[in-house]
Order: C-alpha cells, then sequence, then structure tokens
C-alpha cells in the first residue's frame, strides 16, 4: 500500500501543474539528456586569479553566476553551469555548438564604476506605478530583489533636495563610512518603503510624469549632450526586458566582452536599478574599476540596524573615487538639479560583465576610500551585492581547458547502445530468475518492474525540477543497479530455501529467512551507497553521473525489497501453489532436499522418513522375528 502510494505521489509531481490537461502529459514525462546523448558543446574551464592565484569559493559563486547569465542569456535554456572541485567550471550548452559560445563564456567579466548620464525607466508592474519608483535606486542583486531606503545618509546631506526632481533620484547611497556611521538616520524624513514606492517625506513625488510604463518608459532623464553621437545611437535602438542580462548586447553589436569591459569609453547597459523596475542606461567612462577594491563586506549598521556594505579601495582607486564623487556631488547633488532630467547625473553605476547591478547615489565628497553603500538591504541582498563588488576586486581568468562537441547522430547512437545494453542485462536476469528459482522468478521480474518504474519516475522529477541530464555513464549507472536489484531477492530467495531445506513449513520459514536476509541486504545496499557517495564527491565529470544514478538507485532498491519483494512472498505463501511446494514454485522440498517433508503431496517415497531409533534396536536384538 505504501508503494502504491508512493508511486502515485511520483507521478502526480511529474504532472505538476499540467494534470488536468491530459494533451500535455506527454511533455512532462521526458528525461532531461547530457550533452553525450543528444549534442552540444561542453567546455572545462579552469578559474584563476589575474595573479594565477587560486579562487576562494565566493569568486567561484560569482564566476558561475556570470557564466549563467552569458549562457542562458543567448536562449540556451538548457544550458548548464557547475563547479567542480575548487577550481572548475564545466559549461554545457544543448544543440549546436559554436566558437561564439566557447568566447563568450571564457572571457574575463570585470567591475567598473560609471557615471549614469542617461536612464529610462521600465516597470515590471503596471502604468500605475508611483513616480518615486521611477528613480533608479540600488539593487542587491542583478534580480531586482533590493529596494533601499533612505535610511543611513551621510551626515553631510541627510535627505534629497525638496524639490520635485527627487522622483528620479535613487534611494540608495554611496556615503563616507566615517560620516554614516556617525549619523545614521541623520534625517527625520523616514524612509522608502520595501517596494520603492515612497520617496522620503521631505520631498514627495506625486508626479505622475515620472511613472515608467509596462514598456519603454517615454521619459529619458539625465543629459543626452554628454553623451557621445554613435553612443546615443545604440541608447535608442536599446530595448531591454525585465531580467535580461546577456541578449540585449546582441542588439547594439556588442557579440564579444570588449566593448562594455573597455573602460575608456562610454557604453549602455541594461539593468536592475530597484525593486519591481528595470532599465536601460548610457555610461560615462570608467573612473573606478573594480581590481581598485581591497575589501568589500556586508554587515549591520551598529546605529541604524540596517544592513550595508562597506567598501574599501587602494589608493589610486581612493584618489580618482574622491575627485568622481567630488565632481558629481558638487555640479549636480549639491546644485539643486533644478533641471529634472538631470536628476540622475550624480549616480554612479556599478556594471558588473556589462550589467548595472546597482546605481546609489552620491551624496557628498568621499575622500579616503572607505565608503558605505546603505540602502534597506536584507541580508541576502547585501551578501549578494557584497560578493559582486568581491569578484569585481579579483575578476577571475577563465582559460578553456577542454571543448568536447557532440553531433546529434552520436549522441543518438550512444542513447540507443545505453537502451540496448541495459535491455540485455535485464533480459538476462529475468531469464536465470525463472530458471532457477522458477515461481519466484515472478516475484523478482515484479521487483525489478517496480524499481524500473520507481526509478524512471525519480529521474523525469529530477530532470523536471532539478535540471538533471542523464549520460551515458548514467545509464551505466542504471545497468548496475539491476545487478543490485536482484543481488537483494538472491539474497532473500536463499535464506528462504535454507530454511525450507530444514524442514520448516513455508509461511515460518518466510518469515525466519527474512530475518536472516535482511541485515545481509542492508549491509550490502549501505556499502553500495556509501561507494556511490565517495564517488560522487571525489570525482568530476561523467564519473559523477554514474555516481549520482548508482546511489539512487540503490536507496529504491531498499525501498523495493521492504515494501514489495518481501510482503508479495508472504502472500504467495499462502496460496496452494507455493504452500504446497508445487515442484515449479521453486520452494519444492524435495528438490530442495528437506529433512523432513511439509508438503501434503509429498509421497512416501520421495522423502523417506527416519526410522525410529527404538524400533532399529528392537530389530536388531531380534533379527529373526518372533
Amino acid at each position: 500500500m505504501l508503494l502504491l502510494v508512493l508511486i502515485v505521489a511520483m507521478v502526480l509531481g511529474v504532472l505538476g501543474p499540467k494534470l488536468f490537461a491530459p494533451s500535455q502529459w506527454e511533455h512532462r514525462f521526458k528525461v532531461g539528456l547530457g550533452l553525450d546523448l543528444s549534442s552540444g558543446t561542453q567546455v572545462t574551464l579552469q578559474a584563476q586569479t589575474l595573479s594565477g592565484k587560486a579562487p576562494s569559493a565566493d569568486e567561484m559563486n560569482a564566476a558561475v553566476g556570470v557564466i549563467e547569465g552569458r549562457v542562458n542569456g543567448t536562449g540556451n535554456s538548457g544550458a548548464q553551469v557547475q563547479p567542480q572541485g575548487t577550481d572548475l567550471i564545466i559549461v554545457t550548452v544543448p544543440g549546436k555548438g559554436s566558437q561564439q559560445t566557447i568566447q563568450l563564456v571564457s572571457s574575463t567579466a570585470l567591475l567598473m564604476f560609471r557615471q549614469v548620464l542617461l536612464y529610462e525607466p521600465y516597470s515590471a508592474t503596471s502604468t500605475t506605478t508611483p513616480a518615486a519608483s521611477a528613480s533608479p535606486s540600488a539593487s542587491a542583486s542583478p534580480s531586482a530583489s533590493a529596494s533601499p531606503s533612505a535610511s543611513g545618509t551621510s551626515s553631510a546631506k541627510a535627505t534629497p533636495s525638496a524639490s520635485s526632481t527627487s522622483t528620479a533620484k535613487t534611494s540608495a547611497k554611496i556615503v563616507p563610512a566615517a560620516s554614516a556611521s556617525a549619523s545614521p538616520s541623520a534625517s527625520a524624513s523616514g524612509t522608502a518603503s520595501p517596494s520603492g514606492s515612497a520617496s522620503p517625506s521631505s520631498s514627495p513625488s506625486t508626479s505622475p510624469s515620472a511613472s515608467p510604463s509596462s514598456s519603454a518608459g517615454s521619459t529619458t532623464l539625465g543629459n543626452p549632450r554628454l553623451v557621445h553621437k554613435d553612443v546615443l545611437e545604440q541608447f535608442n535602438k536599446l530595448v531591454c526586458k525585465p531580467g535580461d542580462t546577456q541578449a540585449w548586447k546582441s542588439q547594439i553589436g556588442y557579440q564579444e566582452t570588449t566593448p562594455y569591459n573597455n573602460p575608456d569609453v562610454q557604453v549602455v547597459a541594461c539593468g536592475s536599478p530597484g525593486a519591481g523596475q528595470w532599465g536601460k542606461f548610457a555610461l560615462d567612462v570608467a573612473k573606478v574599476k573594480g581590481t581598485q577594491i581591497t575589501a568589500a563586506s556586508a554587515g549591520l549598521s551598529t546605529t541604524s540596524n540596517q544592513w550595508q556594505v562597506n567598501l574599501t579601495l587602494n589608493g589610486q582607486g581612493a584618489a580618482a573615487f574622491s575627485t568622481l564623487t567630488s565632481h558629481l556631488y558638487n555640479t549636480y547633488y549639491a546644485a539643486g538639479q533644478s533641471d529634472p532630467n538631470s536628476a540622475v547625473l550624480d549616480q554612479v553605476a556599478i556594471a558588473l560583465d556589462g550589467n548595472v547591478v546597482s546605481s546609489p547615489e552620491i551624496q557628498g565628497a568621499i575622500p579616503g576610500g572607505n565608503a558605505q553603500i546603505t540602502g534597506s538591504f536584507t541580508q541576502a541582498e547585501a551578501t549578494q551585492l557584497q560578493n559582486e563588488l568581491k569578484f569585481g576586486s579579483v575578476p577571475l581568468d577563465l582559460k578553456t581547458l577542454f571543448v568536447t562537441s557532440v553531433s546529434a547522430q552520436v549522441g543518438r547512437d550512444q542513447l540507443d547502445a545505453g537502451l540496448i545494453a541495459a535491455a540485455i542485462g535485464l533480459a538476462l536476469v529475468v531469464l536465470y530468475s525463472f530458471f532457477y528459482y522458477r515461481g519466484l522468478g515472478l516475484v523478482s521480474v515484479s521487483s525489478l518492474l517496480i524499481a524500473g518504474t520507481i526509478t524512471y519516475l525519480a529521474v523525469v522529477l529530477l530532470s523536471l525540477y532539478q535540471n538533471f541530464t542523464l549520460e551515458l555513464a548514467g545509464i551505466a549507472g542504471l545497468i548496475v543497479a539491476i545487478g543490485i536489484t536482484a543481488d537483494s531477492f538472491v539474497v532473500y530467495f536463499e535464506r528462504l530455501r535454507d530454511e525450507v531445506r530444514e524442514g520448516k513449513q513455508l509461511r515460518p520459514a518466510v518469515e525466519s529467512g527474512w530475518k536472516r536476509a535482511r541485515r545481509t541486504i542492508l549491509v550490502s545496499d549501505t556499502v553500495s551507497f556509501l561507494a556511490a557517495l565517495l564517488l560522487y564527491y571525489f570525482a568530476i565529470g561523467e564519473v559523477k553521473g554514474f555516481a549520482y544514478t548508482l546511489g539512487l538507485t540503490t536507496l529504491i532498491d531498499v525501498v523495493v525489497v521492504f515494501l514489495f519483494t518481501k510482503p508479495m512472498v508472504t502472500l504467495l505463501a499462502g496460496t496452494k501453489f507455493f504452500g504446497n511446494g508445487h515442484p515449479m514454485s521453486g520452494l519444492d522440498p524435495a528438490r530442495l532436499g528437506a529433512k523432513t517433508p511439509w508438503r501434503s503431496s509429498v509421497r512416501r517415497n520421495q522423502v523417506r522418513r527416519r526410522p525410529d531409533p527404538a524400533t532399529r534396536s528392537t530389530a536388531s536384538r531380534n533379527p529373526g522375528g518372533s
């Protein structure tokens, strides 16, 4: 009963949202195939810092995130990026591979600090978004999950200007570290709401004209006169879509990373400056580079209890950042920004791999190279921004070690070969079961079918919800699993037949044989699972697929033996065919050499009773009779 419930639950999990759409069921029961069984390109990259040192775990995670954005942004929705060990990254792109894909994933991602020259807001929600949400606000991650507040501002300039130009301002700020910690939330203006839909009370923004629409906004903020002609043409041509971190680059000819990683030229970019927002930017040359960051850490403010990101620059970076922030503050922020279209010019875009991940406002000159990015960050959002800044400080050099391309025909041939090998192995086990165990072979074959069904459903579920792909090595693991399952019922059947040989009735023999076999089966499966676990942990590449399926099927074997094989033998012991020890049942006492007969149909001349010792002694004393 439990086994049936498990199978039904797995089927319902596979159908999921298509439960009441039978026409779509066929598409749900598909197994994701790996590169060697389908077609595509696999690239093995070795990551190291520009100085040749091994990367840290945070740097590897950031690199994986950048590469995922690159390959998935090109339309390869089935692409996979997996770290292997401490410095390897495996990129698998299904379909026809190309040199462009290899160059795309192996390019170094750089971090730049660039002044915002133009910004055109978008909205992923509705056209009734309040005006304040049109202003670019800092985001802790490219997913637009952050919406910083106005708290934690610099003591030099704690609140935005009271003019209506504040509708274009971000509520996140870069402030000097010392003054920010000494005077957090220096104003009583209040904070922005988590959705970013409210600005500080000292500068209410109710102008509906600044509200972005659900498509490209009609209001472009900034100063086009500061933008080079060719960059302005690219800006006007560019159409950003919410969540698009890669495909936009092809619209304007950014086929390689060189244009947007060049610090000496103006660029255009897409990015997520605030919660529920998206937009496109025109950015100035990079005055500060990510390599000039010496430290970045996320933490709670000791005074405002708000999450913030602390930033430290080296000497060269501190001087450049001081010049940049002084210029933006004196020219735009302190001047009051009487022109609403210039409201974003005091913002610095933090661009990683060409995408704007945050665009905080400069509210004062920041000398010394110590700054804080403040706002209503959650811990996860602050940590995300911290990791992006750390990755920018030590960008990883990605070297291509191996490139493997598989055509569709080769993949199909290997898939067919794997399935044929599995079919041959299964057929041999079935033939052996019926030849040696006769009627009990029905139990073993049924156990294999049940195990195969659960394994198939498990692989389908993993493909749907965990992006699991079955490779040729994984099929080898499934073939080995046939032997593991067969081994389990062989152990049980042999213990059962031993009990029958001892002269026990079948029903007691079923229980006592199970007690003897259960421990052996558990020990055997435990050893097999531990071997698969260690192999998965220490191996790389396709060997992991073999270990994964081997461990999965080992667990399934335990479930099937305990919930199906043993209960089924118990039920069959109550039938006449097996209970009376039919010669074709596999439990014939005479054929097994039982010491005493328990089968009612056993003839006297088939199993002789041992003479009674008392009778034997009497006969020896009276050999001639009386």
